[in-house]
C-alpha cells in the first residue's frame, strides 16, 4: 500500500517575486488548494510506514496528473496506489 501526494515549496511571498533572484530562472507561479505561490511542488510517494519510496520536485505551474512525473515516479511501484482527488484525471 501506497500514498501519494503533492506539496507546495514557497521561495518567496507573491509580493516578492519581481525582486526574487536565487531560483529566478526555475521557480515557476503556480496554483494550490491554499491560493497562488512562487516555487515548487515537490511530489510524494510514502508506504504505510510513512517511508518515503519515490519524490519529484517540480516547477510550480506543473500539473499532479503530469504523466512524465508519475510515470518516473511509479515504473518500479507494485500494489495499491492511493491519491486525493487531484490525481484524477
Amino acid at each position: 500500500i501506497s500514498f501519494i501526494d503533492s506539496t507546495h515549496l514557497k521561495v518567496c511571498h507573491n509580493r516578492r517575486i519581481h525582486q526574487h533572484r536565487t531560483f529566478k530562472t526555475v521557480a515557476e507561479r503556480g496554483f494550490c488548494s491554499i491560493g497562488w505561490f512562487y516555487g515548487f511542488k515537490l511530489h510524494l510517494i510514502i508506504n504505510d510506514k510513512g517511508e518515503i519510496i519515490a519524490f519529484f520536485l517540480t516547477k510550480g505551474n506543473v500539473d499532479d496528473r503530469n504523466l512524465k512525473v508519475m510515470k518516473s515516479m511509479t515504473e518500479n511501484m507494485f500494489g495499491k496506489l492511493f491519491a486525493d482527488k487531484g490525481y484524477i484525471s
